[in-house]
């Protein structure tokens, strides 16, 4: 097999949470810092980058799938770097079955990948799955220009263990970065263009530093920051709602009024098969806190139907909890055994189309929750932060305070803040008239 020439140009490719295409985008920055350039829209890239997820069951043969979409017409493949969460869990696996793959990277030392492509245009097939100490954000490139909305990674990992999740296996302990450093890359975020930023971990709210500071005092010194107008985080755990985190939805002006806290199941037998370390009650009281110190809050969360054992009546106790909670928006899933978790041996094991039947039921009454809440915003006036144009002439999107999509006319530009009246609720977004600029 010859060796690939160092590319010229690359694509990447993300797949799965927030924090995968975080870490995308900064693989894209680091490239670009190398010389080599963004493949144009519609060729070949030199360099694919498949930056993969391992939440969802088969996730490794959908990687291999993908890998085998790459090869060209005349049986070249580009260099290709599998990176990311099954990168992590199956990196020696990868190599043997995909002979095309040039090299696999984790999420935690992505930061290499120059070093490795170097080594691979050499003949070698490199694999780093390392869990350093040190933290590969030191090594990454200042952000440069980003669109209006930025994400910025705080805290990774996770000690949680709930028996469905790969994750403490594939992205280590929970760590926490430095406040000193997050300040100043919201800074430089900023400086490149972002008005809001969303701060992403695996329990972002779990961030914490040696002193004793909670996240609440991270988003209030952001707040300090000239320019930037918003701040929102995700995912969050119900234990690691501290009150001063609740606190700061009613007292700092730029978190904006949505908290995505995933509760999984109604049931509290589930939860606690699932090593939640929650119940629905101790859930609901925490949303009681949060509601009182910001009355107009959005909700969302996270449902999985069919964990092991689940009954019918066990299901009918999520639904009750959407129905009870009336949720903004919610993600919602198939149980999906992961190798090497504990649930994945569990007895009871639901069949798929029982898993099938209970998600469209699910998903029903999800959707039930979010035209209701969508239903309470017309008539508003509200800040939209302009984000694309939409895919009609004239057309404008943007998020609303409440993270919820609206699309409106006039003339605006990408990144401006605007007033407008939300006119008609749809499922999934809102019709609106733009009245002015808002006030910076």
């Amino acid at each position: 097999m010859t060796a690939p020439a160092l590319p010229k140009t690359y694509r990447v490719k993300s797949f799965g949470c927030q924090m995968n295409v975080y870490d995308g985008e900064r693989m894209a920055e680091l490239l670009d810092q190398q010389g080599i350039a963004r493949a144009a829209e519609g060729e070949d890239a030199d360099l694919v980058v498949l930056n993969t997820c391992h939440i969802r069951e088969r996730a490794t043969e959908k990687v291999f799938s993908d890998i085998g979409r790459l090869k060209r017409e005349d049986g070249s493949s580009p260099l290709i770097a599998v990176a990311g969460c099954v990168a992590q869990a199956e990196g020696a696996e990868i190599l043997r079955r995909a002979p095309a793959v040039s090299l696999v990277v984790g999420p935690q030392v992505y930061h290499r990948l120059p070093q490795m492509i170097a080594a691979a245009a050499s003949g070698a097939r490199p694999v780093d799955t390392d869990m350093p100490l040190e933290t590969k954000f030191g090594s990454l490139p200042a952000r440069r220009k980003v669109g209006p909305s930025a994400f910025l990674t705080v805290q990774e990992g996770c000690d949680k263990f709930c028996t469905y999740c790969v994750v403490p296996y594939t992205r280590g302990a929970e760590i926490s970065r430095s406040f000193a450093d997050l300040v100043a890359e919201a800074e430089r975020l900023v400086d490149a263009g972002a008005k809001e930023i969303t701060l992403l971990g695996q329990n972002v709210n779990a961030w914490r530093v040696a002193d004793g500071r909670g996240l609440e005092r991270l988003i209030e010194a952001l707040a300090l920051i000239p320019g930037l107008a918003r701040i929102r985080y995700t995912t969050s755990h119900p234990n690691d709602m501290t009150e001063g985190l609740i606190e700061a939805h009613r007292d700092v002006a730029k978190l904006m009024p949505f908290l995505h806290l995933p509760v999984q199941s109604g049931s509290d037998r589930v939860l606690k098969a699932m090593n939640r370390s929650h119940s629905a009650a101790s859930y609901l009281a925490v949303l009681d806190r949060v509601r009182t110190a910001r009355p107009d809050i959005a909700l969302s969360s996270d449902f999985i139907v069919g964990f092991p054992g689940e009954t019918e009546a066990e299901f009918a106790a999520t639904v009750r909890l959407i129905e009870q909670v009336g949720y903004a928006q919610c993600f919602s899933f198939k149980y999906s055994p992961r190798p090497g978790t504990p649930a994945a041996t569990m007895e009871g094991q639901i069949a798929a189309q029982v898993m099938d039947e209970r998600l469209q039921r699910l998903q029903a009454a999800i959707n039930t929750a979010q035209l209701a809440f969508n239903q309470t915003s017309v008539g508003q006036n509200c800040t939209v932060l302009v984000e694309r144009k939409g895919k009609y002439p004239g057309q404008w999107l943007g998020k609303t305070p409440w993270l919820q999509s609206a699309h409106f006319g006039g003339e605006p530009a990408i990144g401006d803040l605007v007033e407008v009246e939300l006119l008609e609720a749809m499922g999934n977004s809102l019709a609106a008239r733009l009245i002015e600029p808002a006030p910076v």
